[in-house]
């Protein structure tokens, strides 16, 4: 076993060990991969500001995400399809995240169903909802949610049409999945992947089969859901949702200053300025470049959050340095998940912590909630030099 220093030296293993199809899905775009790429490459731009002499002793990255307790501020983002990453692969995540002391937020399209995690894990953990046009199926699944006693909804909104993703049709990414030549020749090389999935009887959509109307195997999956996201969703279905919901609510894939506004008017408890990882309209602008026009637009009315792109626990630090009240990782721990399983999802927290806690020492700061843009040298034009 090679020596883990980076979220880098993960992604490597995870390339090597999981079928090509699935570890495309996870580090991929929509058509040209713009937006895809620059959520990572703009972080560079943003360069620290270092102090010293100063006491960096007693240093703590606790802090609270909507009230919970977190080791740091950082959540498992909603990742479709984790459970082909590797065997059991939500439970494993969300059993490194409770271990960790982290939140984690499980996909409606996972593997492993709600009633899966709940019983592997102790605490409770988010589940994020896609909508869709059964209001049966809608109804039934946020009660199941409420049921698992899940401690937040999290309602993502910019995924109403899927956007094109080249290398998943490529692939032929669909489930089941289909049986190309080259597919077939990629399975054959990951036999270690294969026996573990072998091992388990978590391989579909289980919050899906056998919950939605006529979809009781894969074969009648695909057609459901390419029919069911609701082209229609609008803010007054938001609030339907919100009061069928009756708890915390986390509004995911805001990007914009006005529909930040909407949100914080509608009384989100957090909101997560997202793109959706680069993965629906590409050439829309990176995450962390809108976050400080975000933040201004909704002061302290609600928590902002930020996901897309964070690779290290220097990207959290300047998320937070621009605003950000926290953020949220989704390939980081996908790539500790395919390389080692739950011991990977548990060594990408530990590194990103590790990051941001001797990056803040650097910067002159003890206590991570109190980062801010002091710490920071943003390049003229960053920020504003689109209109």
């Amino acid at each position: 076993m090679p020596v883990i220093t980076s979220i880098d030296d993960l992604k490597r293993l995870h390339r090597a060990r999981t079928p090509r199809m699935f570890y495309d899905y996870a580090e991929s775009g929509s058509y040209t991969e713009q937006t895809f790429r620059e959520n990572t490459t703009d972080f560079a731009a943003i360069r620290l500001r270092q102090k010293v002499a100063v006491d960096m002793s007693n240093r703590t990255t606790a802090t609270e995400i909507i009230g919970m307790p977190a080791a740091m501020p950082v959540a498992l983002a909603p990742v479709g399809l984790t459970g082909m990453q590797h065997a059991d692969g939500e439970i494993k995540a969300a059993r490194a995240a409770e271990e960790f002391g982290v939140p984690f937020c499980l996909s409606t399209m996972s593997i492993c169903s709600i009633e899966d995690v709940a019983e592997h894990t102790t605490k409770p953990f988010m589940f994020q909802l896609y909508v869709m046009k059964d209001q049966d199926f809608l109804a039934a699944i946020i009660e199941r949610a409420r049921v698992a006693k899940c401690s937040a909804l999290v309602l993502t909104l910019d995924l109403q049409i899927l956007g094109q993703r080249h290398k998943d049709l490529k692939n032929g990414l669909s489930a089941p999945p289909k049986m190309t030549l080259p597919t077939m020749m990629n399975l054959a090389t990951k036999w270690r992947w294969g026996l573990e999935m072998l091992q388990t009887n978590r391989r579909f959509f289980g919050n899906i089969v056998g919950h939605a109307k006529d979809v009781g195997d894969t074969a009648s999956l695909m057609e459901w859901t390419d029919q069911q996201f609701d082209e229609r969703l609008d803010w007054d279905k938001v609030a339907a949702i919100r009061d069928m919901w009756g708890g915390k609510l986390i509004l995911k894939g805001i990007l914009d200053a006005d529909d930040a506004r909407r949100a914080a008017d509608f009384g989100a408890d957090a909101i997560v300025v997202s793109n959706h990882g680069g993965r629906q309209l590409d050439g829309a602008l990176s995450s962390i470049r809108m976050l400080p026009e975000i933040v201004e637009a909704v002061g302290d009315r609600t928590e902002v959050h930020l996901d897309g792109g964070i690779r290290s626990g220097q990207d959290v630090l300047k998320a937070l340095a621009l605003g950000a009240h926290s953020t949220w990782i989704g390939r980081a721990f996908i790539h500790g998940l395919g390389a080692m399983g739950q011991a990977g999802v548990t060594k990408a927290l530990e590194i990103i912590r590790k990051e941001l806690d001797i990056s803040m020492a650097l910067c002159g700061e003890r206590d991570v909630r109190n980062i801010g843009r002091h710490n920071v040298l943003v390049p003229n034009g960053f920020l504003n030099n689109y209109s």
